[in-house]
């Protein structure tokens, strides 16, 4: 007895042996064919089905692809707006800086000349 199954001819080397590949398409027998109706083992339905959820599919892809390059770009803005705020914020505390110091200049100056 062969403990595996092995192929035996040169021609059955194409052939699937194990048949899992195999698929069948059953009907419910309980289904009632209505006249507009073609039936659930016909190609032509499936086929439409299949087409309609692709389409579905796809107008939810690009609806997400759309959303996700807004947010990308709203992201890339928000991060430029929080560098500029940083610069300006920097800016702000120099000029803060360079005021006190002219203050204490003009008060200089203003007790030399009551002097």
């Amino acid at each position: 007895m062969k403990d595996k199954r092995t192929y035996d001819k040169l021609k059955e080397h194409g052939e699937d042996m194990t048949h899992e590949n195999e698929s069948k398409i059953t009907i419910d027998p309980n289904y009632k064919k209505n006249d507009e109706d073609r039936g659930l083992g016909n190609l032509t339905l499936l086929t439409e089905q299949y087409k309609a959820d692709l389409f579905k599919y796809q107008q939810r892809e690009s609806e997400w692809l759309k959303t996700k390059n807004q947010l990308d770009g709203t992201k890339a803005i928000v991060m430029e707006m929080a560098g500029t705020i940083r610069q300006i914020h920097g800016e702000n505390e120099n000029l803060k800086g360079e005021i006190s110091r002219l203050q204490e200049e003009i008060q200089l100056l203003e007790m030399q000349t009551k002097k």
